[in-house]
């Protein structure tokens, strides 16, 4: 069932954090919820802006309600991950989402707190949360794209004045990690000190890790070995999610790994099958080693085995 990303927050907070999925198709989609279910945790299904036109908005909707009504015991919340605000609109408007992320980062200061104010308004009417970004992570997220010597971790200071400005419910904080398959090439890091001292001044608000994919060097490995060419790529230590749920990061967004696991069985698969056509067995594969992935994570992130208390507790409030 499909419930307030609020209320996965108030039961995680401090204690566990969700895994926020980037999904763009069926296989995505089926591969996700299985390992969700196999793992027995609660998630976060994010569309980004690329997904909504990647076939059309409408399917994909209409995808994750099926999926909704194959798996009736997922609990899960659908959230606009990197919202401009004309597309945060459309997504309060949907009715569909259970929160949307406002992505004014780029920004200075006072603008970014002004275009989070208004979709806080509009969500808030609708009764849906808002997620705003503060901070810049570097690296590659589709149409984002920021050079590592323009990164910059957010201010504690400053993050207590947005989220008292703009009134969003979940700050996205830049403490180190970056987007796509290529990060820390400088030698960065979580810093978890900043984690807590942005803690320390906005105790139990939600924070928000970005740029989380953990890059397994096993799947780089394997698809380098079937042609690939991917040099260098490394990523987030995936220990590290839990210290950090520990410390208010309640959502954890992971995109990137979905995507290596999907170009290595594809690889894999037609590299040893030169003559093969049919696009559903190497999908079939997929959808099994992506759920496998996805339960993985979830143990890493402390959410396995929470999915039956999270239900009791959604009921409840």
């Amino acid at each position: 069932m499909i419930v307030p990303t609020k209320k996965l927050f108030a039961h995680a907070y401090g204690k566990y954090a969700l895994g926020a999925y980037n999904i763009n198709n069926s296989e995505q989609i089926m591969g996700l919820f299985r390992g969700c279910i196999d793992s027995k945790a609660p998630f976060i299904i994010q569309i980004s802006k690329g997904a909504r036109g990647y076939t059309d908005k409408r399917m994909l909707e209409a995808m994750i309600r099926a999926a909704a009504d194959i798996f009736p015991d997922a609990v899960f919340a659908v959230h606009l991950d990197h919202g401009d605000e004309q597309t945060c609109y459309e997504c309060i408007e949907s009715g569909f989402y259970s929160s949307v992320m406002i992505d004014a980062s780029h920004d200075p200061f006072e603008e970014n707190v002004a275009a989070t104010k208004r979709v806080v308004t509009a969500a808030h009417a609708k009764g849906i949360s808002v997620e705003a970004e503060l901070g810049m992570l570097g690296g590659v997220e589709e149409d984002i794209a920021v050079d590592e010597k323009n990164a910059n971790l957010t201010d504690p200071e400053e993050a207590k004045d947005f989220v008292a400005q703009s009134g969003c419910d979940s700050l996205a904080c830049a403490i180190g990690t970056s987007h796509g398959a290529y990060k820390f090439a400088g030698g960065q890091g979580i810093h978890f000190d900043r984690v807590k001292a942005i803690q320390d001044l906005l105790p139990g608000v939600p924070l928000v890790m970005h740029g989380s994919s953990s890059v397994p060097q096993e799947e780089v490995e394997r698809i380098n070995a079937a042609g690939g060419t991917l040099k260098g790529a490394k990523g987030v230590d995936a220990n590290q999610y839990l210290p950090a749920a520990k410390l208010g990061v309640c959502k954890v967004n992971i995109d990137t790994d979905g995507r290596l696991v999907w170009t290595r069985v594809h690889r894999e698969f037609f590299k040893e099958k030169t003559a093969e056509f049919d696009l559903r067995p190497p999908g079939k594969i997929f959808m099994a080693e992506y759920a496998k992935f996805i339960a993985s994570r979830n143990v890493l992130l402390g959410s396995a085995g929470q999915l039956d208390d999270v239900r009791e507790f959604v009921k409840a409030t």
